[in-house]
């Protein structure tokens, strides 16, 4: 699977874990020159608390396009250490 955004690959990887819909790209898939952490943050009841980071490609920014969870809860334990993307990031085969 790829992750892009704005002509550049974000993250490529053939093993995403899929949660509600979303693919979760291995967090050492992700090109780490294209992601600053964001102060955003949110909490799903059966996952536990998400950090976001924002997006940047050749001078463009795309806030907050990124999601994982340090510290996932047990029930969502298989996406540890995985990025999943939003907000116009495009996933293909």
């Amino acid at each position: 699977m790829r992750a892009t955004w704005n002509g550049r690959t974000i993250a490529e990887s053939d093993d995403t874990v899929v949660v509600e819909g979303n693919h979760y790209f291995p967090r050492s898939a992700v090109e780490e020159e294209l992601v600053v952490p964001s102060a955003k943050t949110s909490h799903c009841p059966w996952k536990g608390d998400a950090s976001y980071l924002t997006l940047c490609v050749d001078g463009a920014e795309n806030a907050d396009a990124a999601w994982y969870y340090p510290e996932p809860k047990p029930k969502a334990a298989e996406i540890k250490d995985r990025v999943a993307f939003w907000k116009g990031v495009e996933i293909t085969p």
